[in-house]
């Protein structure tokens, strides 16, 4: 009797095993897959006939990526363009002064850049609307538009700009310019003490709103959406990223190193994307520095925040899940960029 209610309970075990096995399956997205038209891009130079973009397995071909996860952002991206380019013109006219000042060439001490607008298979023309203002407004700025086929989540659309970007650094940061841009030069010093300003260098730095914590920018919103953020960063302490204050925050700076060694093994198209990046860069050892940034609320959000955080609430299962049984993380199963 003892021997058939030890197989019961056995069996009972194994089966529960394999159903939460078959759910994670079912919650686990399929492989991002690049197509081939989104290789390509289209700028103010060319706007007819799309180019190679640089791939990040090559070497850098400018200082600086700004790569922009953007769907449905004709109204904020003008906004947030303009602040970017704003600030970007402001620290290569300082620097020129102060090269001549020192007797330097002007040229050779500015930062080049690129701004990547990645348009996540909008429905309002996102892509034709940055191709118009770069040619009107930004005819002196290297801003090239890609356009994904299909819409497949912030994640989705970060990953891509990160995997065809030239850039020595690259920053991820939100269209809706809810992050104060001016605050790049914070990110890029301590990347500058993680790495030494060596260019094989490794780090990430990641922009926090932690310190607003217990400011007006976010008591002012609504109960629910603080309720939530203070239960996800419970939950995010359980998952092993609880040394990050701020891991949602749409303004992060990878070297390229570091960028090569995360983006490739990222599966996750959704919202969670950070909370997987971070978790690649604690399994290889990759620094990781939280730096404060200004931080505003920004009307025009796409979020529905019950939605979401349902949804993050899974992702984060699936992440940690997934890294445990060893079906993700470094070499395993992704790590090559797929096209089609």
């Amino acid at each position: 009797m003892d021997s058939n209610l030890l197989l019961g309970t056995l069996l009972g075990i194994a089966g529960m095993l394999v159903a939460l096995y078959m759910l994670l399956l079912i919650w686990s997205p399929e492989p991002i897959v690049s197509h081939q038209s989104e290789t390509l891009y289209r700028s103010h130079k060319s706007p007819d006939k799309p180019l190679p973009l640089t791939r990040l397995a090559d070497p850098a071909t400018v200082d600086l990526s700004v790569v922009i996860p953007a769907y449905n952002e004709t109204e904020r991206l003008p906004i947030m363009l303009e602040q970017t380019i704003s600030h970007l013109r402001s620290v290569n006219e300082q620097r020129s002064k102060n090269a001549s000042k020192n007797n330097k060439d002007s040229k050779s001490s500015s930062r080049t850049f690129e701004i990547l607008i990645v348009d996540d298979g909008s429905t309002d023309h996102t892509n034709n609307a940055s191709l118009e203002l770069a040619q009107s407004k930004y005819s002196d700025i290297d801003i090239k538009v890609v356009t994904m086929e299909l819409n497949q989540g912030k994640g989705a659309a970060v990953r891509h700009g990160m995997l065809y970007s030239g850039g020595k650094q690259l920053l991820m940061v939100d269209a809706d310019g809810a992050s104060r841009f001016q605050d790049l030069e914070r990110l890029w010093d301590a990347m500058d003490e993680i790495t030494g300003r060596d260019e094989a260098g490794e780090g990430v730095v990641v922009g926090s709103r932690a310190h607003l914590v217990k400011t007006e920018a976010v008591v002012k919103r609504s109960v629910i959406r603080n309720l939530l953020m203070r239960s996800l960063h419970t939950l995010l302490l359980l998952a092993g990223v609880g040394h990050i204050r701020d891991t949602q925050c749409g303004f992060k700076l990878f070297s390229r190193p570091a960028a090569r060694k995360l983006f490739p093994h990222q599966h996750l198209p959704s919202w969670m994307f950070d909370v997987e990046l971070l978790l690649l860069a604690k399994a290889q050892n990759i620094p990781v520095r939280e730096v404060d940034v200004q931080w505003h609320e920004v009307g025009g959000s796409k979020l529905n925040v019950v939605q979401a955080s349902l949804g993050m609430l899974r992702d984060l299962v699936v992440i940690r899940a997934n890294m445990l049984i060893g079906r993700w993380g470094v070499g395993k199963g992704s790590g090559k960029e797929k096209v089609e």
